[in-house]
């Protein structure tokens, strides 16, 4: 075989093999952005379910959490505008150790809480803000010296509870 056959024969190989390459690689997926407390490498279907169960425990949709972007008149994801966000962000870090502290929850393998003895549902029962409720001077932490309940019932700082 002369040498100019032996190049194109190359050249065309290796125009299969580059072309074939090219094709056949699917973009790279970024991911998620902008995960603070979950797991990186959350999966679409496991972060759906989080988001559902948040979704129900406060009674409350997407956009509770989530800001819209005007522009595109779609959901921003990723965008920390609203302050609600950091509060789940919160909340549920503050749910994570109480459940590692005092339940003794193991993580998964993307470091998820298995189990738990408390989850947002415990204090929120499908409310976004769940009602305080202040002990008429009874209960644990209403001991000697701890400000109770004025007369009437109402928490402290609360508006004096009117009759009908």
């Amino acid at each position: 075989m002369p040498v100019n056959k032996k190049l194109l024969v190359t050249l065309g190989l290796l125009s299969i093999v580059v072309f074939g390459a090219m094709t056949t690689s699917k973009p790279q997926d970024e991911g998620f952005k902008n995960l603070k407390v979950l797991p990186k490498n959350i999966s679409p279907d496991n972060l759906h379910k989080v988001m559902e169960d948040w979704e129900h425990s406060l009674g409350v949709h997407c956009n509770f959490c989530h800001a819209r972007n005007e522009e595109t008149k779609k959901i921003d994801w990723a965008s920390d505008a609203k302050p609600e966000k950091q509060m789940a962000r919160d909340m549920f870090k503050m749910m994570n150790k109480i459940n590692q502290k005092y339940f003794h929850a193991k993580k998964d393998s993307l470091g998820m809480i298995m189990q738990s003895g408390v989850n947002c549902n415990t204090c929120h029962r499908g409310t976004a803000h769940p009602e305080v409720m202040v002990p008429d001077g009874k209960g644990p932490g209403m001991g000697p010296g701890q400000p109770g309940p004025p007369p009437g019932g109402a928490a402290p700082g609360a508006p004096a509870p009117t009759k009908p």
